[in-house]
């Protein structure tokens, strides 16, 4: 595997430049536009902004889910952007982990067998006490031998999260993780996600549309118009909601400081 050693940077998830084109000529559009941006490690952050305006982007690129067309991301010393297709795959399954809306758990399989499932992919031995110490935080102690049909959204979900964990990854990015359930389960999942953070020592990047799952974060990141324009640290409902009215008189501007957070 290819790396490029940026000192200082272990841990760090960051973004220099990064570019997204798609199309061309007069059908082209911007989606992703010069970011630069970085995200600590051991810290929860949320990404918000207008439909359409790059947030699921700059996740995917972030994730190596999908190539830039300029700039470069990192996850810690590795630049994801100078990797091959087998060197992604190899981070993607070693130092990555997702959480996706619709939960991607194996019908066939137990939540067990869900939760192992990348360290059988990639024939690695389970740490059990981290297995341990995984079930016990998201509960499901007593749900391990429960197929997903027979488990709640939100215990799905919470299985979908210990399998993003069980390799240890250096970041796990949420996709929307709170889209398909009510309120209650996704409180629960955001609680769940919180507690990775600050009791296991996780790396968390979320998109979210949902101002109340925002401010379980850190730390919130606002885009508009393909571009970082927004910071806001301690978020709050209130605080996020503020940001974001802003981005919609202020297209173009970056936002101002908001209470409880920092322009970018």
């Amino acid at each position: 595997m290819n790396t490029t050693v940026v000192p200082g940077s272990t841990g760090t998830v960051s973004a220099r430049g990064l570019t997204k084109v798609y199309g061309k000529g007069a059908g082209q559009v911007v989606a992703l536009d010069h970011v630069d941006v970085d995200f600590a490690p051991g810290r929860f952050t949320a990404i918000m902004g207008p439909s359409g305006s790059g947030k699921s982007t700059l996740m995917h690129l972030l994730a190596g889910l999908d190539s830039a067309t300029s700039g470069s991301s990192r996850i810690g010393d590795t630049e994801i952007t100078a990797l091959g297709d087998d060197a992604l795959t190899e981070l993607r399954r070693t130092r990555i982990g997702f959480v996706f809306q619709s939960f991607n758990l194996l019908p066939m399989f137990t939540a067990e067998q869900n939760i192992l499932l990348p360290l059988d992919l990639g024939g690695n031995k389970v740490d059990k006490e981290w297995f341990a110490t995984l079930v016990q935080t998201l509960g499901l102690g007593e749900r391990l031998t429960h197929r997903p049909a027979e488990l709640s959204g939100g215990q799905q979900q919470r299985v979908a999260i210990a399998r993003a964990l069980i390799t240890k990854p250096d970041v796990v990015f949420a996709d929307e993780p709170t889209g398909n359930l009510d309120s209650r389960s996704g409180a629960e999942v955001l609680s769940f996600l919180r507690r990775s953070v600050r009791e296991l020592g996780r790396t968390i990047i979320m998109v979210t549309h949902d101002p109340a799952a925002a401010a379980y974060a850190d730390r919130v990141v606002l885009i508009a118009d393909g571009r970082i324009a927004g910071d806001i640290s301690d978020p709050t409902p209130e605080s996020v909601l503020a940001g974001l009215d802003a981005l919609r008189t202020l297209e173009t501007t970056p936002v101002a400081a908001t209470p409880g957070g920092g322009q970018a």
